[in-house]
């Protein structure tokens, strides 16, 4: 009996692996690099890959960057506001504690 379980559920998994969907992956869609054909030798793999990491590693420096300048602005703009507080306070005849 453990036998006939055993071809059963490999001729199960067999049945499922030759379904294949015919709707590209999300990977085959969203990646398209340069031109839309596939890659058709070693080389052209290579090129293809190179370009995609090149394209990833552009994009990431790019948000890297923005995030850098929108973390400077945001210093800026605390340091700024600290001095507008301790200048309302001395104004007001508030002595304020210093850290």
């Amino acid at each position: 009996m453990s036998s006939v379980t055993t071809i059963t559920e490999a001729q199960n998994i067999v049945t499922m692996a030759d379904v294949k969907p015919d709707i590209k992956s999300d990977e085959q869609q969203n990646f398209s690099v340069g031109n839309n054909s596939d890659p058709k030798n070693l080389q052209e793999l290579t090129q293809y890959i190179q370009t995609l990491l090149q394209q990833t590693q552009e994009k990431f420096q790019t948000m890297s960057d923005q995030i850098i300048t929108r973390i400077d602005d945001m210093g800026n703009r605390i340091d700024d506001l600290e001095k507008n507080i301790s200048d309302l306070m001395t104004q007001a005849g508030v002595e304020g504690t210093e850290k």
